[in-house]
């Protein structure tokens, strides 16, 4: 049994850190917030959504990352590859492509300012 086909708890958790957090001068009542996602091979986020106020562009910094927003395809991005997620979207599937590889992406946010909650387990 792959770590794909493990119940979510058993499979080893995604590490997020918060790189950055600024208000947007010239937009008021929105900010910026990177976060960087390391994760372990086989490692995966569970199931989730975002502040609904978020637009997210995510990058791949090293590994490969298997991805899907809301009801779209499944899709493998490797280091050097981006992908959205518009306002309101959920992320069924955020997990390290690779069982013997480590990823990690770089999540940038721009959501209103008072959203602390960026991410939220979907029901």
């Amino acid at each position: 049994m792959g770590p794909a086909s493990l119940p979510i708890a058993a499979q080893p958790a995604e590490k997020a850190t918060i790189a950055f957090r600024q208000a947007i001068p010239n937009i008021p009542g929105k900010s910026l917030v990177a976060v960087v996602v390391d994760y372990p091979p086989g490692g995966a986020s569970p199931s989730h959504v975002h502040a609904r106020s978020a637009f997210i562009y995510g990058y791949v910094v090293s590994g490969a990352i298997e991805s899907q927003v809301n009801d779209g395809p499944l899709r493998v991005l490797h280091a050097g590859e981006s992908f959205c997620e518009p306002p309101a979207a959920s992320h069924p599937v955020s997990r390290n492509a690779s069982k013997t590889e480590p990823a990690k992406l770089l999540a940038v946010f721009v959501v209103d300012a008072d959203d602390t909650a960026l991410t939220t387990p979907a029901h």
